[in-house]
């Protein structure tokens, strides 16, 4: 299951070789191929956000019903870039989540803001709106809401939080590419939507690339002036920015993997299903929750367990590979010690011993699963 295949590709006569984790080349591997081997053909490879990139910001917009799309350099520059143009920085306090991936409070700090981090619900790994209130001082700008594993909560209670105060709502949407919260695609709920398409994502490029979405102009434009050295034209320089754009060699690949989303989508959704139907009656596995309110897109599988280390152990010996997301609360982090919260009271330190990510994604099929499920009731019938 965990095997790589090799397979052999044609590419203007020639052949080379692919590793993949694919048992088939898949077709459309060749269309990206082809759009990456017709910006090198075409000398602007080092064009950025041209007409390529273009396409892509208008084609991104559309799929998540927004006005407005800024492609990157990458999700982590996103982050920050919607910070500053939210005008968030030196002594503001942001308002997160502990159980992210570091790049979102890095963000907050790299602007001269301070994380505050909020708590979350045991069963969704969410913070909650109580949390959320609870953090709330003056100083208080924002909140950065992840949808982390690809899973939407229910914004309703968060959203009422931020108008109550005054604060400004970003998504974090690194890991949920096509989510969507009672109808509505994530990214276009709050003030702005910051994504990422490093390779490993739902929406991935060949290298890092990233994009904010917003249905207020004022913010995409100042987005794109950052981005682009605070110019919108050639050499019109109307403040400093900074260099933070998507080349073009990324924008022909999401070009072409954009199209194929919704179909890699419903199959992460078709192996969650199977995983939720069929594991349902192990009462030692905590299972993500499923709401009829919310599209998730299974960017993870993650569920809850004891004795973790020695689970791995066996699926491992079985040929099935499992992850940890994440294995440090971000409080605990050596890089955090100087805030003095390593040692606090919140819930979520508990689940860093707790969580396990089953294998997921569109590239799975459902004989694959049936080997992930016989082999945790093997392991449970055992235990």
């Amino acid at each position: 299951m965990t095997a790589i295949f090799k397979q052999k590709l044609a590419i203007e006569g020639g052949e080379c070789e692919i590793n993949s984790a694919f048992p088939v080349w898949p077709t459309y591997a060749q269309d990206e191929v082809n759009a990456v081997l017709n910006v090198l053909k075409s000398g602007r490879v080092n064009y950025w956000t041209g007409d390529l990139g273009q396409k892509f910001e208008k084609q991104f917009a559309t799929y998540f019903g927004v006005n407005y799309a800024v492609a990157l350099a990458n999700g982590s520059v996103a982050l920050e870039l919607a910070l500053q143009v939210l005008n968030i920085g030196e002594g503001d306090e942001v308002i997160v989540t502990p159980r992210t991936f570091i790049a979102t409070v890095s963000s907050i700090c790299l602007k001269g803001a301070t994380p505050i981090f909020a708590d979350v619900d045991l069963n969704t790994q969410y913070v909650t709106a109580e949390s959320i209130q609870a953090c709330i001082t003056p100083r208080t700008k924002a909140i950065i809401f992840v949808h982390l594993a690809g899973w939407p909560c229910d914004m309703k209670s968060i959203i009422k939080v931020a108008k109550d105060n005054d604060l400004k709502l970003i998504e974090d949407c690194a890991q949920a590419h096509g989510a969507e919260y009672k109808g509505k695609r994530i990214g276009a709920i709050g003030d702005i939507g910051t994504f990422s398409f490093y390779p490993g994502k739902n929406l991935g490029a060949y290298g890092d690339g990233g994009a904010i979405v917003t249905n207020n102009s004022q913010l995409a434009k100042k987005c794109r002036m950052i981005a682009n050295h605070g110019r919108i034209e050639k050499y019109n320089h109307e403040f400093e920015g900074r260099n933070s754009r998507l080349d073009n060699l990324q924008a022909a690949v999401l070009n072409v993997k954009l199209g194929h989303l919704e179909n890699w989508t419903s199959q992460r959704i078709k192996i969650a299903d199977f995983y939720l139907k069929n594991l349902e009656d192990i009462n030692e596995i905590v299972l993500p929750k499923r709401e009829k309110w919310a599209r998730q897109v299974y960017h993870l599988f993650v569920i809850r367990i004891k004795q973790r280390e020695k689970l791995q152990d066996f699926l491992r010996e079985k040929g099935i590979q499992t992850g940890i997301h994440y294995p440090i609360a971000l409080p605990k982090l050596q890089a955090y010690s100087y805030m003095g919260k390593s040692d606090n009271n919140l819930k979520a330190n508990q689940l860093d011993a707790e969580l396990l990510s089953l294998p997921i994604g569109e590239h799975l099929e459902i004989s694959q699963a049936e080997e992930v499920v016989s082999a945790l009731r093997e392991y449970y019938k055992q235990q």
